[in-house]
């Protein structure tokens, strides 16, 4: 009796089961359902915020780029800038040490000799104008101070000199000739000055005007 009532509940049980694990699986299929749903819906809601971040974050490095070729550019500028002033400045130095043998070769010619060769002379004025060309394309330029009134920021005066015929401060003699480079003074024009007891005379332009 016992055996067949084992064989009769096993068919119950094993039906049982089955029913029991087709009712989990029909609750867990909507479940899954909404969770595919959910996770899909996520989806579509983070995609267009995401490609703005993206968007944002290639503005911010194109701006960051365009900053440092900005900078770049503003460090070769002031590369070649200063390379140039330092160019200049060793220029400048090296001119102002070649003066005093402009200064000779000016002293010698105006004060010639009459028992040395005409020849020596020549060979020395064609020397004096090849220096004088290749420092003038250097940028080195001599002052004209005949006929011009004294200048303190060009010109050093040292000595005055009494004259009615002249107009008052006008500069009488150079003594010593003065120089600009690249439009800057390099050395004053050293010169002696017209003192005109009755003042400055009139120019011809006030004449005419007058």
């Amino acid at each position: 009796m016992e055996k067949e009532k084992e064989q009769l509940a096993t068919p119950l049980r094993e039906s049982r089961g089955q029913s029991d694990t087709n009712d989990l699986r029909e609750n867990a299929a909507p479940a899954s359902g909404d969770a595919g749903a959910e996770s899909a819906g996520s989806i579509g809601v983070e995609t267009p915020a995401k490609i703005e971040k993206l968007k944002e974050e290639v503005s911010s490095l194109y701006d960051r780029l365009l900053r440092k070729q900005a900078e770049l550019d503003n460090f070769r500028k002031r590369t070649q800038r200063e390379r140039g002033e330092f160019r200049q400045i060793a220029n400048e130095g090296l001119i102002r040490e070649l003066l005093p043998v402009l200064d000779g070769f000016e002293r010698a010619l105006k004060q010639r000799d009459p028992a040395v060769p005409e020849s020596f002379y020549k060979g020395m004025e064609l020397l004096h104008r090849q220096l004088n060309d290749v420092l003038a394309r250097a940028g080195l330029e001599a002052m004209e101070t005949a006929g011009q009134l004294f200048d303190p920021h060009f010109h050093q005066a040292v000595e005055t000199v009494e004259d009615p015929g002249r107009r008052d401060q006008e500069i009488v003699e150079e003594l010593q000739r003065g120089y600009t480079f690249n439009s800057r003074l390099l050395r004053p024009a050293i010169v002696r000055v017209a003192v005109n007891p009755k003042g400055a005379l009139p120019s011809a332009e006030d004449d005419i005007e007058g």
